[in-house]
């Protein structure tokens, strides 16, 4: 067996080589792609607010954005803000809601608020923005409500069946 001598200075050298081509192999620790413009970061716009009487007050529900403008999939959706406008007042932001859910394996697909600051009889519109690092979304569509009482639920007291209607005869 040959035995090669080397020196303390060729030992080092030798190392930082393999160091070298080692890290230039591993992918780095940032940017991993193209610089993504500032309107692009932004959340898609909600396309699907809705408003529904309940009894404590109006109910707004809307689908969770999934996307940036860009078109990539989002993952740091980070709060709404609603805003409401009295008749025809101009709006204001009436609340911010957190979105706690994003390290979660499963997040909430819809959302809901339900306006209590309201009087029967009153018109309200509303729209929600949603929020990325930084970045909001525009506004959603506008929902108008005139608060009403809603619908009572079926009694079985005093619920009536429909009075059944004869079958033709003469069928074949």
């Amino acid at each position: 067996m040959t035995r090669i001598k080397l020196s303390a200075a060729r030992v080092i050298a030798i190392g930082m080589v393999i160091v070298a081509g080692v890290a230039g192999g591993l992918p780095g620790c940032g940017v991993k792609s193209a610089p993504i413009p500032p309107e692009y970061a932004r959340p898609e716009r909600i396309l699907d607010l809705r408003a529904d009487a309940d009894a404590r007050g109006i109910k707004l529900t809307w689908s969770r954005p999934t996307h940036y403008i860009g078109g990539h999939s989002m993952r740091d959706l980070s709060a709404f803000v609603i805003k409401r406008g009295d008749g025809g007042a101009p709006m204001t932001a009436l609340v911010n809601i957190p979105v706690t859910d994003q390290e979660r394996f499963q997040v909430e697909d819809e959302f809901s608020y339900l306006d209590a600051e309201t009087t029967m009889g009153n018109r309200y519109r509303y729209t929600v923005t949603s929020e990325a690092v930084g970045y909001h979304s525009d506004p959603s569509n506008e929902v108008e409500f005139t608060r009403i009482k809603p619908p009572a639920a079926p009694n079985p007291a005093n619920f009536k069946l429909p009075t059944p209607s004869p079958l033709p005869t003469g069928a074949p």
